[in-house]
């Protein structure tokens, strides 16, 4: 029954060994934790966690001390219990310190992240403002190029009413050549018509001649020759 009591004291003792080394390692990570804030939350959890097996343990190391039938087996354990109380008052207080200097990080992170949100604000800021620039140059682009095609539009009109006003006028000069040349061509059939009655007068006027000469000469003859 003794032997069956001191491996349950040892195990006690061993468990209670290994969780205070446990909490010395999760009280480094919490001296050590840079941030963020649910990072160290969470180390800080696991290490309430620990202080409760731990505490847990003690009592029952504790318990079995008192039930020890030898006074020397039960002031040696008790002796011990009180060791490991000192012990866990010694971790809290350093676990105090590790999260005073971890909470001293974690804030000058905050404030990191606070200045370079600061600086990404500003920089938005002026980004938002350069787009408003960018968008109102567009803008006015824009417009210009709307009334540049209005002009164009219009001097387009105007050139196809000139265009066309050129057309009418080309047509109408067409119209007038064709007249003319109807005109030419009448006055040169009436000058070849005339020509050719110039022609014939002249014929009928040199047979005319021709036969008073005639008349003139045998009118002679018979009166200067009459028995010729």
């Amino acid at each position: 029954m003794a032997a069956a009591v001191d491996v349950h004291v040892r195990l006690c003792q061993q468990e209670i060994i290994k969780y205070d080394l446990e909490v010395k390692a999760l009280i480094q990570d919490v001296a050590e934790c840079m941030g963020p804030q649910t990072t160290l939350t969470d180390l800080n959890y696991q290490v309430k966690e620990k202080f409760g097996q731990i505490r847990h343990r003690i009592q029952d190391l504790e318990q079995m001390g008192r039930e020890q039938d030898r006074e020397s087996d039960k002031r040696a354990l008790l002796n011990q219990v009180e060791g490991h109380r000192k012990q866990m008052v010694s971790n809290r207080t350093a676990w105090r310190k590790a999260n005073l200097t971890s909470k001293q990080s974690v804030d000058n992170l905050e404030k990191e992240e606070l200045l370079k949100d600061g600086d990404t604000l500003r920089q938005r800021k002026v980004t938002k403002e350069s787009l408003a620039q960018t968008s109102s140059d567009i803008t006015e682009s824009l417009m210009n190029i709307s009334r540049m095609m209005a002009r164009q539009v219009e001097q387009s009109e105007e050139t196809m009413t000139t265009l066309a006003t050129s057309s009418r006028t080309v047509q109408e000069t067409n119209e007038e050549f064709k007249a003319m040349t109807g005109t030419i061509q009448l006055g040169r059939k009436l000058i070849t018509k005339y020509n050719r009655r110039e022609l014939t007068d002249k014929l009928l006027i040199f047979l005319a001649l021709g036969l008073f000469l005639a008349t003139v000469l045998y009118i002679m003859k018979k009166r200067l020759f009459p028995f010729l």
